[in-house]
């Protein structure tokens, strides 16, 4: 097992029985004291987040981990099926591993699914995807003094602060780290 020191952003870790995700390293020798590794990380299985202080002559268990890219296929109440476009296998994944990534998924999107020993933990979507307008208010002549918006509701249930120019039909593009309006596909 590799020591704390070796321990690096992006790898997958055991720490208490459930693998954590290291989003931030430091290494820090303060003055006369030893030194040591000061580690944030993201628990896969309940996504909370947390910071731990390891000696740095510590071992840590690094786990085997493989990122793919996949399709989404269709949801069937709490569970979302996606496809590996190269060996057309299928995975199915819970609402809770998913989360609000939900809002996002469209048939045939793609997202990056992490593995640890072949097992689905985790979805990665890309930074902006499209999505429909399916209903939308017609906006007010005359309201455009200044950056006015509506609210519209796409494909998959997210609603979305849009232009007034916006019309129900239209593909828009929105952004996955907060939901917003990006402009038009």
């Amino acid at each position: 097992m590799p020591a704390a020191n070796d321990i690096r952003k992006g790898q997958v870790i055991k720490f208490n029985s459930e693998p954590h995700l290291v989003m931030e390293t430091q290494h820090r020798t303060p003055g006369n004291l030893r030194a040591f590794v000061q580690i944030k990380m993201r628990n896969l299985r309940y996504g909370k987040t947390l910071e731990q202080r390891f000696n740095s002559s510590d071992t840590v268990e690094v786990l085997s981990t493989d990122r793919r890219t996949l399709e989404f296929s269709y949801a069937d109440r709490d569970t979302y099926t996606f496809m590996d476009p190269e060996s057309f296998e299928s995975f199915e994944l819970n609402e809770t591993m998913i989360g609000d990534s939900k809002n996002y998924l469209v048939a045939n999107g793609k997202a990056e699914v992490l593995f640890i020993n072949e097992v689905p933990v985790t979805i990665d979507l890309p930074t902006a995807v499209t999505l429909k307008i399916i209903e939308s208010a017609d906006g007010v002549k005359g309201d455009t003094a200044s950056n006015v918006q509506k609210p519209a509701t796409c494909e998959t249930g997210l609603v979305v602060q849009v232009p007034l120019f916006i019309k129900e039909g239209e593909v828009i593009r929105v952004s996955t780290t907060d939901g917003t309006y990006m402009g038009r596909a």
